[in-house]
């Protein structure tokens, strides 16, 4: 089956009415008819024949030609049942040599039998709408799951959280766990016209390359449940929210004492250092 002009909002148009199907604003189903942002992005994740990689949300396959083109052995799940049915003759071939394969359904539901059955791979895609971008890269992280190299398309507010330092409006417990485990960098801009259908907002592209002194503490469970605990009431001092997490004020004086801070800090302006710092300490201490 011949695959759409990927450029041409026109021809993905007619192919969708032709089968009687419609964009879902639920999914956040946008294509990028941008050849050459596309070809940048692909560049980006740095695949070759003997890489293999996820990709979240192909839609019509215009990114999906791309990564098989440069002989990648990949993974896409899709929550359109008839995208996917679509994509599957796009790439049949590609099928039959076993280097494509699909797993429908809501990825965040999905990934972790096709983890199980299927192994690691070494690189993870998606234009990602806001809700699905900031849980499964959470998710992946929060079960020691990384990948080389990420390469995501999110909405701008999104990508700025990921990459937000202390001290800045933007950080928060997402940008804890997405710099904790990857270096994050931006990659390009892209306004609203490079879609189709058009969004509302614009997007970025980054880049996160896995960093090799992770995790960095003695316990990363103790890590994620402390952070996310420190950041539960931006309103509140470290005192406060670590008082809740311990279910003991002297303690989390004392820990806070030990490592440095002071308890009417809030954890906002904490850097990933002083937490995993403070993250040890709980640790040597409780146990857990």
């Amino acid at each position: 089956m011949n695959h759409p002009d990927y450029n041409s909002s026109a021809a993905l148009k007619q192919i969708l009415d032709a089968n009687g199907f419609s964009m879902q604003k639920k999914f956040g189903q946008n294509f990028l008819i941008n050849a050459d942002a596309r070809t940048k992005l692909i560049d980006s994740l740095e695949i070759d024949d003997s890489s293999t990689v996820w990709e979240i949300g192909p839609g019509l396959g215009a990114m999906t030609s791309e990564i098989l083109e440069r002989g990648a052995d990949l993974t896409v799940f899709e929550i359109d049942r008839g995208f996917a049915s679509l994509i599957s003759q796009f790439f049949n071939d590609y099928n039959k040599k076993n280097k494509f394969r699909i797993v429908e359904g809501d990825v965040l539901k999905t990934w972790k039998k096709q983890l199980e059955s299927a192994g690691q791979p070494s690189r993870l895609f998606g234009n990602l709408p806001y809700n699905i971008a900031a849980t499964i890269i959470a998710d992946t992280i929060e079960n020691n799951i990384r990948f080389d190299k990420c390469v995501f398309t999110v909405q701008k507010e999104v990508a700025l959280r990921m990459a937000a330092k202390p001290d800045t409006d933007d950080y928060s417990s997402f940008s804890v766990l997405c710099q904790w485990a990857y270096d994050v960098k931006p990659l390009m801009d892209l306004s609203g016209a490079n879609f189709w259908p058009k969004p509302n907002v614009d997007s970025r592209a980054v880049v996160m390359t896995k960093k090799e002194d992770f995790p960095g503490c003695k316990s990363p469970a103790t890590f994620v449940k402390m952070q996310r605990a420190l950041f539960s009431s931006r309103r509140k001092t470290v005192r406060n929210n670590l008082s809740g997490f311990l279910k003991n004020n002297d303690l989390a004086v004392e820990c806070l004492n030990e490592a440095g801070i002071d308890i009417m800090k809030r954890a906002e302006v904490l850097s990933i250092p002083e937490l995993l710092k403070l993250s040890d300490i709980i640790f040597e201490k409780t146990g857990k």
